[in-house]
């Protein structure tokens, strides 16, 4: 998890290729006098030095947590994020999945099938490039790119901060395309109220039990490219097996968005779910 690898502490990063400057100076702040670079864990200590002319001292180092610290303020800003969505009564998607999994043709086909039925804008994750971005604006929707620089998730404040390019009241649905990672966007909540993650036939049909965190907080899961399964040898049987192990509250489905099976589905599920996700259970 990037708590534990260390890259929970990012430099700038670019929001449709502006660099985002508060991010910037939150980042020299937080190194502001802090010679370890913040590593992760720092150990407590208080020993005795004791020096040819007698004299004692004690270093007592202190413990500092980052990585509480880090996921702590993520989750009040996912909090803030959350409310604000629920203040539009607009329905958020955290998309998820490994790179090369079919995310952006999945939100391509998405688009084009939800046009007159609900009003949909995305904020895509990515290292670097905005290709990504560039092929969602063709279906006609608003798109803001966030360009991460070395960091492998995306993060609530970066969110926070691409919402503002974007007019949240014109829209039903804000679809968050995270970077390419099935391990690191597992920790950080963005404040969405689904956590879609998707599966391709061509991955092989353990990735849910390899990354069981991922999938573990799935509200639903895609397994994606099925017109491929047959050449790729998937076991479907074995893959759903698997997901409802690691995921067993999860809303499943099977589509190709090449050839448009299972997107119907997948896009009714999305207005029911505009129309009730606000109800209290």
């Amino acid at each position: 998890m990037c708590q534990e690898c260390g890259c929970s502490k990012p430099g700038p990063y670019t929001i449709d290729g502006r660099t985002n400057l508060s991010a910037v100076i939150a980042h020299l702040h937080s190194h502001e006098g802090d010679h370890s670079h913040l590593h992760a864990h720092f150990h407590e200590h208080a020993h005795p030095h004791e020096h040819e002319h007698g004299h004692e001292h004690h270093h007592e180092h202190q413990v500092v947590d980052v990585n509480a610290a880090v996921l702590g303020q993520n989750d009040r800003l996912a909090e803030q994020n959350r409310g604000a969505y629920r203040a539009l009564n607009l329905l958020t998607l955290n998309v998820v999945s490994s790179p090369g999994a079919g995310k952006t043709a999945l939100l391509q086909s998405t688009l084009a099938a939800l046009r007159g039925r609900l009003r949909a804008g995305v904020i895509v994750g990515d290292l670097a490039t905005d290709n990504d971005a560039a092929r969602l604006r063709t279906t006609g929707a608003p798109v803001v790119q966030i360009s991460t620089g070395t960091l492998c998730h995306l993060e609530a404040g970066m969110v926070a901060q691409a919402m503002k390019s974007l007019d949240l009241r014109a829209l039903d649905l804000l679809v968050i395309e995270n970077v390419g990672n099935l391990v690191c966007p597992a920790a950080f909540d963005l404040g969405e109220a689904v956590r879609v993650v998707l599966l391709s036939v061509t991955e092989g049909e353990d990735k849910p039990l390899k990354y069981p965190p991922m999938f573990h907080t799935a509200d639903a899961v895609i397994v994606t490219k099925t017109d491929l399964a047959s050449a790729a040898g998937f076991d479907r049987d074995t893959a759903l097996r698997n997901i409802r192990q690691t995921s067993p509250n999860a809303k499943i489905f099977e589509l190709s968005s090449r050839s448009g099976e299972g997107i119907s589905a997948w896009c009714d599920y999305l207005v029911a779910l505009k129309k009730t996700w606000l109800e209290p259970t």
